[in-house]
């Protein structure tokens, strides 16, 4: 029987993003969790807006851009991880899986009191208000992605190769200056080893 979610279980389930491991179809030397990830494309993210204000006299809301990251896989507690080539496999997939989204979206807003509700509501999906935000969020993500891979290629993973080279295709495709800023200045970095960083 289908009972919908009690009010105050919101932040509980949040905690269970750790249990949510991504990358499936793939061999992985270390395994990441959706709340690993989601903090990764929270500091991302913020750099962003950061470097977008900084280096480009952006006005973007870097806070606002952290908090979007942290809750942007927020409803895979529901869903689970879907992996990107299923979920992107044709439009039909796509479509349903933003219904399903959309439908587990309401479900955790469901675990707050309905006073709380419109806060969390435009930073558990994609809005158009907030579109260019948005924006900017799925590139911290593609670069979160990015930076898994060169982690396991840096492991001797051979697995993530592919991955790496579309996922950075994908990133410059995006033609967006301070993700490019980020590749160009940031990047390389997360290849070398701690004694190499010093």
């Amino acid at each position: 029987r289908y009972v919908k979610m009690r009010e105050n279980q919101f932040f509980a389930l949040m905690g269970r993003m750790k249990y949510i491991n991504r990358w499936g179809l793939m061999r992985n030397t270390r395994k990441e969790n959706i709340c690993e990830h989601s903090l990764d494309v929270a500091m991302i993210a913020h750099a962003l807006g950061v470097i977008n204000n900084v280096y480009f006299g952006g006005s973007l809301n870097a806070d606002r851009l952290a908090i979007m990251g942290m809750y942007h896989d927020a409803t895979e507690i529901i869903t689970g991880d879907m992996p990107t080539p299923v979920k992107y496999y044709n439009p039909l997939i796509r479509h349903a899986y933003k219904e399903v989204e959309s439908v587990a979206k309401e479900e955790l807003l469901g675990g707050l009191p309905e006073e709380m509700r419109a806060y969390y509501e435009p930073v558990l999906q994609d809005t158009e208000k907030e579109a260019v935000l948005w924006l900017y969020v799925k590139a911290a993500d593609k670069l979160s992605a990015l930076v898994k891979c060169i982690e396991e290629r840096s492991m001797g993973n051979q697995d993530f190769l592919k991955a790496e080279e579309t996922t950075l295709q994908s990133i410059l495709d995006m033609k967006l200056p301070e993700v490019n800023f980020f590749v160009e200045h940031f990047i390389q970095a997360y290849g070398l080893t701690l004694d190499e960083s010093k």
